[in-house]
């Protein structure tokens, strides 16, 4: 995602930094990615009809404290600014990209076109004379680029976006005095785009304090940051909602300004009127590249719970349920009975997991944790996402039109490297291998009351290539009828442990029902 202004997703999103953000292969948002001259593409959720921006824009080429606590009153802008700006600071970083190392090859490929002659010609020759090419042949160039970022405290720590620093092999920071130092990152969360950095000199920095409080929907705020690298720069505007979900990670709850903010001012403050930061500049809406008015804000209370762990871990950790949800529609919870739209429907418990032990299944609807209701999936993901690993949870639920609840402890979200392993793994096992999602057909609007929907699929993927297609119904696995996913991972196991190759599928779609053999996903 872009800072305020630097990008990320669908129909197109640009990133105002140059770093990109990975989203799940089977929502495929599309990212068009942005930066001037040399600034790395950082991508982030879009919005139909225009694009979405992340804000680190490539680099141009002791004073007072500011102890920026909450006024008893509210200032003129005026006031504000020369109370707060010493505070916002200009972050450049420098970005070494690495040489593609691909097994496929014993060196490393010169930039060209992918499936273009002279790639298909190196992959076949490179070995014969790799090694002979002039050092730093296959090297790509240095790449900077610039946001922005404030001092929280006296001894020099500083909040910018996390797409502002991904990848740095340095960093540096200006001051509003024209001071130019260096500094380190001490931690990075990459599911909320925050950072943490401090600056490598001792002394005494002025520094701002974090908002306690939500702003109104209608305040009057106030954004400082770097856009274009122009330096310390003034806009101001309203908050025009709250809650705001723009596809950019699992705990979006995003701020919309219309303050304006562009390339650049990723990582820079929002300030109310009493001199408090409310948000973090991270992204904008632009069919154009520049700003319209609608800018996005991390807020205030989701720094402050970000930035002491980042500050006494170097990361993030979160409470882990896993599971798979989806919001619960009108539709949906006509179809399952439901009084209210809301809660979260699993689509899947992972074997294994906290939910799974606890005896949380596909078809449960998660209405309340610890006695806090929950209105959708996202609720529930920052809920979650808000407790340590180890912390004893109540979780309600509906199965069957019936309330029951479950207690459980939460685990730790699993890291990268195992995530990947242990979705590999589920591959196998159940249906990544094929390419789909699915969810109970009672779940899935128009797709009846019997099977289990494709309610996503890989177009490169194995189901794909053997006709099926968004929207079919499985209703038979292996000649047995299926209701949930599970169902359907079940028999294809059944299958693999009699060594069949393949197993046939009836599937429901608008041009009528058809037996499809679908193979068996190897172990």
């Amino acid at each position: 995602m872009t800072d305020d202004t630097n990008a990320a997703p669908p129909p197109d999103a640009q990133s105002h930094s140059g770093n990109s953000i990975s989203s799940s292969p089977l929502t495929r948002r599309r990212a068009r990615l942005f930066g001037s001259a040399s600034a790395v593409a950082l991508v982030a959720a879009g919005i139909a009809g225009g694009t979405l921006l992340l804000a680190r824009d490539p680099a141009l080429a002791a004073p007072p404290p500011v102890t920026g606590a909450a006024q008893s009153g509210q200032m003129n802008i005026a006031d504000l600014v020369e109370k707060v700006k010493p505070a916002v600071v200009a972050v450049k970083v420098n970005i070494q990209t690495a040489a593609d190392t691909s097994d496929e090859m014993p060196f490393a490929m010169p930039d060209v076109p992918k499936g273009s002659p002279l790639e298909r010609f190196f992959k076949q020759f490179g070995d014969q004379f790799g090694r002979q090419m002039p050092p730093g042949f296959n090297q790509r160039q240095p790449t900077q680029a610039q946001g922005s970022g404030f001092f929280i405290s006296p001894d020099g720590y500083i909040v910018t976006n996390n797409h502002v620093v991904d990848h740095a092999s340095n960093v540096q920071v200006t001051l509003d005095d024209g001071r130019t130092l260096d500094a380190k990152v001490i931690g990075t969360d990459t599911k909320t785009d925050l950072a943490l950095i401090k600056v490598d000199d001792k002394g005494t920095y002025p520094y701002v304090n974090l908002a306690h409080t939500a702003p109104r929907v209608g305040e009057t705020v106030v954004a400082i940051g770097n856009p274009f690298g122009l330096g310390g720069t003034v806009t101001s505007g309203i908050i025009s909602a709250r809650g705001r979900d723009i596809g950019a990670g699992p705990y979006d709850d995003f701020l919309q300004v219309d303050a304006a903010v562009n390339r650049g001012n990723s990582g820079g403050p929002t300030f109310n009127l009493q001199g408090e930061v409310v948000g973090v500049n991270t992204a904008i809406y632009s069919p154009s590249g520049g700003s319209v008015g609608i800018g996005f804000a991390i807020p205030s209370e989701t720094v402050q719970s970000v930035v002491a762990q980042l500050k006494e871990h170097g990361s993030v950790e979160r409470g882990y349920l896993g599971v798979s949800t989806q919001s619960v529609t009108r539709d949906i919870a006509d179809s399952i009975n439901l009084k209210q739209a809301k809660g979260a429907l699993i689509d899947n418990a992972e074997p294994g997991t906290p939910a799974a032990k606890a005896g949380l299944k596909s078809g449960d609807v998660i209405t309340a944790v610890n006695g806090a209701a929950i209105s959708d999936a996202r609720d529930l993901a920052r809920k979650i996402g808000g407790l340590k690993p180890g912390s004893k949870v109540s979780i309600s639920y509906m199965r069957a039109g019936k309330e029951q609840s479950a207690d459980l402890e939460l685990g730790a979200i699993p890291s990268q490297k195992a995530a990947a392993a242990g979705q590999a793994e589920a591959g196998k096992q159940a249906l990544a291998g094929l390419g789909l999602r699915l969810a109970p057909a009672t779940a899935v609007k128009g797709a009846g009351d019997e099977g289990v929907a494709v309610v996503d699929i890989d177009p490169n993927g194995t189901a794909a290539r053997k006709g099926m297609r968004d929207g079919d119904v499985i209703l038979e696995v292996g000649g047995k009828p299926v209701a949930t996913p599970t169902d359907v991972r079940s028999s294809i196991d059944a299958a693999k442990s009699e060594g069949r190759t393949a197993v046939l599928m009836k599937v429901k779609s608008a041009d009528g029902t058809r037996f499809v053999a679908v193979p068996v996903p190897k172990a």
